[in-house]
């Protein structure tokens, strides 16, 4: 039986939106979730296609360690994920080098045995934000109420986060140059390949407690889930059924209605508008602000402009065309280019005892690279045929890359077919295909939940601490504990 208490609308069932649905449904709230797919996931949905079930995006189970994000919502949630871990996180081939990236960085100091200091700091600075990770990270502050906390916690903590304060403000590569290390180009292009998949940017940009931790998802193990990453969402559906909320599939939120600095309903696509006391979008700020008609909506908060959309191939090959390889995702870099466009991939393939994910002798696998979304724009502006054909060339140039890789894969294909930023667009609803959140260049330019409606708020990876599982489900808790503080004794019974 639903719960009677405050109407929340969730517009959205990727990770994020259906994290805070699910964890205000048992705190007691009137759960709604709205959802224009036919399933949940966004972009860490898992699809059915031609016998093969792809995982659409995100493809790498990471944050199920013990005490990890996903750990600790699967206790509260009372969630068993279906999970195994996985001998190694992704495999790095540039050229004739390759790495095997584990739990161990063994494999990095062999390659780069220069770098073994770097590393042992990366490990404690990153073992630290872990730690922080467990707790509701008040950042950016949310009023006077949010300091007043933030500043007490960085009282008692001080001593514990003073290895962190002298990287505050500065990048990767100023932090690689402290240890000698930024002038190793192969490291240098090495460290921006793991960073461009993480923070959306490469050392020269990114910040470095951000990179910190980044650099740290392989140590901390990944995961692999039976039936494909869109097993979380799954998971955490059913979380939200059970404990009174809803989902409605099929329902595109088109409008937000508000009165004066409150929003007061949303309106679908069927043509019914639906009340609300607490709204929480799980969408791009630039898609929110479409909701809101544009001018309603500041653009001018915190945060950067999203540069990356993908391009994602998405095959079903022949089991023997991996004979050999042992892990499951690899990342391939193209010499001597410039990355994203094809010249750096990820490639994650499905484990050969999924039944669930593809034919017995076959695989499903992801192939995905950055892309900037305005050539695509232009290229459907001019016509089908210049778009198919701006398609074919991607097609070709990241088939070829594999072809280096995988001996005679291009022989072992059997289904194909192609995402560009516009699916992104028109499957997820992100304006222009933006995904994976912002770079994260900056630990003070970076945007929160709150909007400028007191009964708004955003989730997902465009809000702190940004993109990955551990990272969405980490924003997640803070917009559940800003929404219970605000509306949570108006719900009790």
């Amino acid at each position: 039986m639903k719960r009677k208490g405050i109407k929340v609308v969730v517009i959205g069932a990727g990770v994020g939106g259906l994290t805070v649905g699910a964890l205000l449904a048992q705190k007691g709230f009137d759960v709604c979730v709205f959802e224009s797919q036919a399933y949940p996931g966004g972009c860490a949905a898992t699809f059915g296609y031609d016998s093969y079930r792809f995982d659409a995006g995100a493809t790498v189970g990471c944050g199920f360690h013990k005490k990890g994000p996903l750990d600790l919502l699967g206790e509260e949630l009372g969630i068993t994920w279906p999970i195994m871990s996985c001998a190694a996180a992704w495999d790095f081939i540039h050229g004739d080098r390759q790495i095997h990236l584990s739990q161990s960085k063994q494999e990095i100091v062999r390659v780069f045995p220069d770098s073994l200091p770097f590393w042992e700091a990366q490990e404690r600075l990153a073992s630290l934000l872990w730690s922080l990770s467990s707790e509701i990270l008040i950042w950016p502050p949310s009023g006077f109420g949010d300091a007043t906390v933030l500043f007490r916690k960085l009282l008692r903590k001080a001593p514990v986060l003073s290895p962190m304060l002298p990287l505050v403000n500065k990048t990767a590569l100023q932090w690689l140059a402290s240890y000698g290390l930024d002038t190793d180009v192969d490291f240098v292009r090495f460290i921006d390949a793991q960073l461009l998949i993480s923070v959306q940017t490469t050392a020269a940009y990114a910040n470095a407690v951000n990179a910190a931790i980044a650099l740290d998802l392989p140590a901390k193990g990944t995961h692999r889930l039976t039936g494909g990453i869109g097993s979380v969402a799954e998971k955490l559906v059913a979380s939200l059924e059970n404990n009174g909320g809803s989902i409605r599939y099929g329902m595109t939120v088109e409008s937000i209605e508000r009165k004066r600095r409150h929003v007061v309903a949303v309106n679908t696509s069927n043509g019914t508008g639906y009340p609300a006391d607490v709204i929480v979008a799980n969408l791009t700020p630039e898609s929110l602000a479409d909701l809101l008609g544009g001018s309603s909506f500041s653009m001018k908060q915190k945060g950067g402009t999203p540069k990356w959309s993908a391009f994602v191939l998405y095959l079903g090959v022949e089991e023997s065309a991996f004979d050999g390889r042992q892990a499951s995702h690899v990342q391939v870099i193209r010499k001597d280019c410039e990355l994203g466009e094809g010249n750096s991939i990820f490639v994650s393939v499905s484990p050969s005892d999924d039944s669930l994910r593809a034919p017995e002798g076959y695989r499903a696998v992801t192939v995905s690279t950055h892309s900037r979304p305005e050539p695509w724009i232009e290229a459907k502006a001019a016509g089908k045929e210049v778009y198919e054909e701006l398609k074919e060339a991607y097609t070709k140039n990241i088939i070829s890359l594999l072809s280096e890789h995988f001996a005679c894969i291009e022989q072992k294909i059997h289904t194909i077919f192609a995402a560009t930023p516009l699916t992104w667009e028109r499957y997820t609803g992100r304006k222009h295909g933006y995904v994976g959140g912002y770079p994260q260049t900056s630990l003070f330019n970076v945007r929160g939940p709150g909007t400028s409606f007191k009964n708004l708020f955003l989730t997902g990876d465009s809000v702190f601490p940004g993109q990955s599982l551990p990272g969405v489900v980490t924003g997640a808790r803070r917009v559940v504990e800003l929404v219970e503080r605000k509306f949570g004794t108006r719900n009790k019974k």
